[in-house]
């Protein structure tokens, strides 16, 4: 006692999650999955559209730098065997091969629903590194709702590569 008043304590004991609380969690975690996998999708299509824009001017300028650094010249083309150049579409894969047949470079075909769309099947490249043929290669998504974007390298006469992404509603 102090004072002459008796000092209360209360205890107060804890208690669970009502049903209400529980639901309302569950709705605000449904709302921000439903904002977030969409903006995750979209991340992941971006993520491998640079990617194949990458691998494309990678191979170019090695297919460049391996001309020079030889002195003869070397192709870069379509090939679905990896061994030889043969017509037909980029996303098949592509190598890397001198004018003695020796395969510098192999890519894979390109997966995940996506295509390589050139106006060549191949392109060489001089012992001075020029390139004899001016090259646009469009990589895109085959189904453009699983993504509205695009990649086009462009490879000019002189073997430079350049990349534009745009916005695409067709890959054709």
């Amino acid at each position: 006692m102090i004072g002459g008043r008796r000092r209360k304590t209360v205890i107060r004991r804890g208690h669970g999650f009502t049903l209400v609380e529980l639901m309302i969690v569950l709705v605000v975690m449904a709302v921000l999955l439903g904002i977030a996998v969409p903006s995750m999708t979209q991340f992941t299509f971006s993520g491998k559209l640079r990617a194949y824009s990458n691998e494309v001017v990678a191979s170019a300028v090695l297919a460049r730098s391996e001309a020079i650094k030889r002195n003869q010249v070397v192709t870069l083309c379509v090939s679905t065997n990896g061994t030889s150049c043969v017509s037909g579409s980029w996303e098949s894969g592509w190598i890397v091969l001198t004018t003695g047949g020796e395969v510098v470079h192999r890519q894979q075909p390109i997966t995940d629903g996506f295509k390589v769309i050139g106006t060549v099947d191949r392109i060489d490249f001089q012992a001075s590194g020029v390139g004899s043929t001016i090259a646009t290669l469009k990589i895109c998504r085959a189904s453009p709702s699983l993504g509205d974007k695009e990649s086009e390298v462009t490879i000019s006469a002189t073997g430079r590569t350049a990349v534009e992404r745009k916005a695409s509603s067709s890959c054709s």
